[in-house]
């Protein structure tokens, strides 16, 4: 199924009110009615320097991508608000078509870098961002919605990556070695050895390879993750240092490792 719908997959930006009318369906499908943007919004979006991707599959709507502009006070840049694939067409690559085609299409608009956010133990976000699509993290937001009752982020602080990614096609190359030092040890299935003050270029951070698991059946444990985690990358962040990829070691099978660079050992964005 894949390939077949990756090869017949047509991707466009959206523009009628028909057509922002199929994405707020679809929102509806992917999270909630309340969860889904209004139509005058989308379209004041759309025609104020944001746009909206659709994903086609035989003349159907099958995802889609949602992005604004926004400015910090010096330089304008592009905001990715969301992004929706249907249940019955997940884990097929999409969501890596779509990001791409966001950049190309930000890059053709004048935007310098995309910026978006993405809780740090969700892997499989991490993977794409970081590891597939070259993203890089500086800023982390703890807490940053508050307390929410849905389904992923239930009883837990919703603490996020800022991520920031280069609308020029540059691609980073990144050595690890055995070498690198990690910052946090998981002790079994907890986090419980951490080390905030390493002098070194590159460490490692560990994080579980399925927190929602972890989440539904021991929520203490999952906030253990969640504040040792914050801790580790606060403490980190905040004295220049920047999330490079998200990878898999030998050492932690049931983990992935997130990789931290200090300083001017990075690409800036």
């Amino acid at each position: 199924m894949k390939a077949n719908v990756l090869k017949a997959l047509t991707i466009r930006t959206l523009h009628s009110v028909e057509e922002l009318e199929e994405v707020r369906r679809l929102e509806t499908i992917v999270w909630s009615f309340d969860d889904s943007v209004p139509v005058n919004q989308s379209m004041a979006v759309v025609k104020n320097g944001g746009f909206i991707l659709g994903a086609f599959y035989q003349d159907r709507l099958i995802a889609f991508q949602y992005s604004f502009p926004g400015f910090n006070g010096e330089k304008v840049y592009l905001v990715s608000q969301s992004l929706g694939i249907h249940p019955d067409y997940r884990r097929l690559g999409i969501g890596e078509r779509l990001k791409i085609e966001q950049r190309k299409t930000a890059s053709n608009m004048g935007y310098d870098f995309i910026t978006w956010t993405y809780d740090p133990l969700e892997t499989v976000n991490g993977t794409l961002n970081l590891h597939k699509l070259g993203a890089v993290v500086s800023t982390y937001l703890p807490n940053v919605y508050g307390l929410m009752d849905d389904n992923l982020n239930a009883g837990i602080p919703t603490d996020r990556f800022l991520v920031e990614w280069d609308t020029n096609e540059t691609k980073r190359n990144t050595e690890t070695n055995s070498t690198i030092p990690y910052a946090l040890i998981p002790g079994g299935e907890k986090p419980e050895k951490i080390d905030l003050s390493l002098n070194v270029s590159k460490i490692f951070v560990p994080v579980p390879g399925n927190f929602q698991e972890i989440k539904k059946g021991d929520l203490s444990l999952a906030i253990d993750w969640r504040e040792q985690t914050g801790l580790v990358f606060s403490n980190y962040l905040e004295r220049g240092w920047k999330v490079t990829d998200l990878l898999k070691r030998e050492e932690y099978p049931h983990h992935y490792v997130y990789l931290l660079e200090k300083g001017d050992q990075n690409n800036e964005n």
